[in-house]
């Protein structure tokens, strides 16, 4: 007992010591590699320790090089500052305004909505409508906003196919009883009764199910299966949409972030150029991922029960009249949302063809390398804190009865300091900053080649719910399982590896001359080896 006792007072102060033994046991590493190599990669793992412990706010730690680099004497203070506010904060910074500005006015429940009405309500489409709606929401917004808002969307549609989940897991449970036995009573649930008849409303409130219980359970069992695709595909389907913008999640912005600190000469990555790489690699990761989940859960059939019967239409009518219902409630597009769609498609089309590659985009009637896409991006966002949310009218100026209220703009930067995740901001500045102090190079191949790959991979991560903030979301809805992840995202693991190798291999190898080692990497690497060979030559690779 008193060891149990113990055992949670330690669970208690867990934090406090990490923070206490962390740094001594790491500090062998301080005397058995080199000065600055050892001090470099002492600090790198005691952020990671600290990340993956939370022992301390990830804000906060991704602050720590500001003072143990200097302190160290890893690197000078002048330079590790800066890099908490690169060029690719602000293109990341615009994203999340531009994103919080089209929550603000509802145009990404419409646009999910609409996206529904289309596809229809058969299982196999509505997953698939999901999942094109969640990846297509995902690659402007943030992945976790997305999935926080298609997941209650697909409860009420999943409630009105199927009824009460409750209901649906009780009916998984029923056991087999004699043949005498096999008509059950079973109660209409609320969601249903609006689709009774007059006279099955005077026959009162239950009515014979002429199902066998083995049919009942076996119906249950199918239809929560489906009910677990619907909800797994949408955090899967924000994390595959994310990668395919530079602004869609964090580490494609780390990734173009890092790559301008050591090849500022690389010229190669921009908003344009990775969308022709990263869409269609996305669309086929897409469409792969929605076969091996509707087969998994079932919702390559069109039919919703096993048993032969009627209700599956009535079912699926009252899912199409849910959706239609409260696309019906957003009324016709307003001001606001019109003018968010066209900044939005603005912002879009400007990043995209400022310098695509395939094509000579606008930037040439600039100074070459003076605009960059942070530079698009502020510029359109910057529009949104002054751009009415109301129609101007000229009558107003004339009307002396006229209301004197100020005019609200789209976006207000008391909306844009509670939505935008400031603490990302820092944490895209610590890995920076940690990219800085770790500077090396040794191999002669293009860096592209792996840098590419890693950054896709990281958003590849489907088989846990603390992988992403996606999957916890989905997970802590109640109705999924640790093993359901597992079982659906170890496979999605391996396919998006296979997608991963195809695009890099094919389209992103001449789209970015992989097959070549480039000069703007080469005069970096000259030098990195040159350093190398001088304090470690053990670690030269190179030759």
């Amino acid at each position: 007992m008193e060891l149990v006792k113990f055992s949670k007072k330690l669970w208690c102060v867990r934090n406090q010591l990490v923070l206490l033994l962390a740094p001594l046991v790491l500090l062998p590493l301080l005397f058995v590699l080199p000065a600055k190599e050892g001090k470099c990669l002492y600090v790198v793992l005691l952020m990671a320790l600290f990340w993956c412990t939370e022992a301390l706010p990830l804000a906060v730690t991704a602050m720590l090089p500001i003072c143990l680099f200097p302190t160290m004497g890893i690197l000078p203070s002048k330079k590790v500052c800066p890099q908490y506010f690169l060029e690719t904060n602000f293109l990341f910074l615009s994203g999340l305004l531009m994103a919080s500005a089209i929550e603000e006015w509802g145009l990404h429940r419409r646009i999910a909505l609409r996206v529904l009405k289309i596809v229809g309500v058969k299982p196999a489409w509505l997953i698939m409508g999901m999942m094109i709606t969640s990846s297509f929401l995902s690659m402007w917004l943030s992945n976790t906003a997305t999935t926080a808002m298609m997941l209650p969307i697909a409860n009420a549609i999943l409630e009105s196919l199927f009824g009460d989940l409750k209901t649906l897991k009780d009916n998984c449970k029923v056991k087999e009883v004699p043949e005498s036995q096999c008509q059950v009573k079973l109660h209409i649930l609320p969601s249903e009764k609006h689709i009774l008849t007059e006279e099955e409303r005077a026959d009162g409130m239950e009515k014979v199910d002429e199902r066998s219980l083995e049919e009942i359970r076996g119906d249950a069992e199918y239809q929560l299966k489906v009910w677990k695709g619907f909800l797994i595909c949408i955090p899967y389907a924000a994390s595959i949409g994310g990668t395919a913008t530079l602004t869609g999640t964090a580490p494609n912005l780390i990734f173009i972030g890092q790559l301008k600190s050591y090849f500022p000469q690389c010229d190669l990555i921009n908003f344009g150029s990775w969308i022709v790489f990263a869409f269609p690699l996305m669309v086929i990761f897409l469409f792969v991922a929605w076969i091996w989940i509707a087969i998994l859960y079932g919702g390559l059939t069109s039919r919703l029960c096993v048993s032969k019967q009627k209700s599956h239409a009535a079912a699926e009518a009252k899912a199409r009249a849910i959706i239609d219902e409260d696309y019906k409630k957003l009324g016709p597009i307003n001001f606001a949302e019109g003018s968010i769609s066209f900044f939005f498609i603005i912002f879009a089309v400007l990043l995209f063809t400022r310098d695509p590659k395939f094509v000579t985009g606008w930037s040439i009637f600039f100074n070459k390398g003076y605009v960059s896409d942070a530079v698009t991006g502020v510029f359109i966002v910057s529009i949104l804190f002054f751009f009415p949310s109301q129609r101007p009218s000229l009558r107003w100026w004339f009307n002396p009865r006229a209301s004197t209220t100020p005019y609200v703009p789209l976006l207000s930067w008391k909306r844009a300091q509670e939505c935008v995740p400031w603490n990302i901001v820092l944490l895209l500045g610590g890995g920076f900053a940690m990219a800085k102090g770790c500077e090396a190079m040794r191999v002669n191949v293009n860096p592209l080649y792996f840098m590419i790959p890693a950054t896709i991979g990281c958003s590849y991560a489907f088989m846990l719910p603390v992988s992403t903030p996606p999957n916890s979301i989905a997970f802590a809805s109640g109705h999924l399982m640790v093993k359901d992840m597992v079982k659906t995202g170890f496979m999605m693991n391996i396919l998006g590896i296979l997608c991963a190798s195809l695009a890099i291999n094919t389209w992103g190898l001449h789209l970015f001359a992989l097959h070549t080692y480039p000069d703007w990497a080469r005069t970096l690497n000259t030098t990195a080896t040159t350093m190398t060979v001088t304090t470690l030559p053990a670690f030269n690779l190179t030759g």
